[in-house]
């Protein structure tokens, strides 16, 4: 009971509540919500501290940066999804922060586009730093190949170099980019290795253009830390695997280097086990144990997620 009241009452405020539909929608920072609600940091502080002391809200560390989300499996977690779902749609100053909310994902995703159009041509080499590419790449062949593959989709296929990997071991692979650059350098690879059982397509791992239960695994190899809505992503991955399909996920543990986010536009600084398995379980997917192929100052883990075969 004393749970309830105190969540009922930390909802019972104007900003408060403002503050509980803008995390419901996206992880935000106290900068990016002071930029929303048009109030002062000290202020939207403590009405974050208020909604974390209640079960409503949690806060996600990423180096310098915390990212604040609603709460799951918390004692208030339904209240605030009940309440939420009772704000009113055409509530003017609602509308308004929603469409300031569009306009800070939309400079995300613009930050993000316009680094890899600038880096296209060497995204290989970027895709290096800190890190064995040898070892990881022999690693994840291993887990992918453990296994035949029919039809492979490599979501943020970059410059293909997936394709080029297990193009001989797999029936047909699709690499999807939203990138216009990354493509044009990944069809010209394709092209001179005469990869004639590969293709890519132009796409976004939010909306991928694929029908339900297409693909025998899906993968994305060092792509998820750039995704604002990890969740989301391998949500919609999950949708286009076969029922016993395979998600094979490779990216870094959690580190403190935040410069890759300042220099190479990392959003997420690494995931841990507990994360990907709540993003699996979200996604109707069972994890595997992880491998995790340490290195300095980076740490890679390969996630294998199955999809269940009684699915329809």
């Amino acid at each position: 009971m004393e749970v309830l009241l105190k969540g009922l009452q930390s909802i019972a405020e104007p900003t408060r509540l403002r503050v509980l539909g803008l995390c419901a929608h996206a992880e935000l920072t106290v900068s990016e919500l002071v930029q929303i609600l048009g109030q002062s940091q000290p202020r939207v502080s403590r009405h974050l501290k208020l909604l974390m002391e209640a079960g409503l809200l949690e806060r996600h560390q990423e180096g310098n940066w915390a990212y604040f989300r609603l709460s799951d499996n918390q004692p208030c977690s339904e209240l605030a999804r009940l309440i939420i779902d009772l704000i009113p749609a055409d509530d003017p100053k609602l509308a308004l922060d929603f469409q300031r909310l569009e306009d800070i994902k939309e400079e995300r995703g613009r930050k993000a586009q316009e680094y890899f159009r600038k880096n296209a041509s060497d995204w290989h080499e970027i895709r290096s730093l800190h890190i064995d590419t040898s070892s990881i790449e022999t690693a994840f062949q291993e887990t992918l190949l453990s296994e035949p593959v029919e039809e492979l989709l490599d979501i943020g296929t970059g410059t293909g170099r997936v394709l080029e990997l297990v193009s001989g071991e797999v029936g047909s692979i699709v690499g999807l980019d939203i990138s216009r650059e990354m493509l044009a350098i990944a069809r010209n690879n394709i092209d001179r290795a005469g990869l004639t059982n590969c293709q890519v397509r132009q796409g976004d791992m939010y909306q991928i253009p694929f029908g339900n239960a297409r693909f025998d695994a899906v993968c994305l190899n060092m792509v998820l830390h750039y995704a604002l809505d990890p969740r989301m992503c391998l949500r919609e991955a999950a949708r286009v695997i076969k029922p016993g399909g395979r998600l094979i996920l490779v990216d870094f543990a959690p580190h403190r280097m935040d410069s890759l986010r300042d220099d190479h536009a990392h959003h997420w600084l690494g995931f841990d086990d507990k994360q990907i398995e709540e993003f699996c379980d979200d996604a109707g997917l069972t994890l595997s144990d992880p491998e995790h192929l340490p290195g300095d100052p980076l740490t890679v883990c390969i996630w294998t997620a199955r999809r269940d075969p009684n699915t329809e």
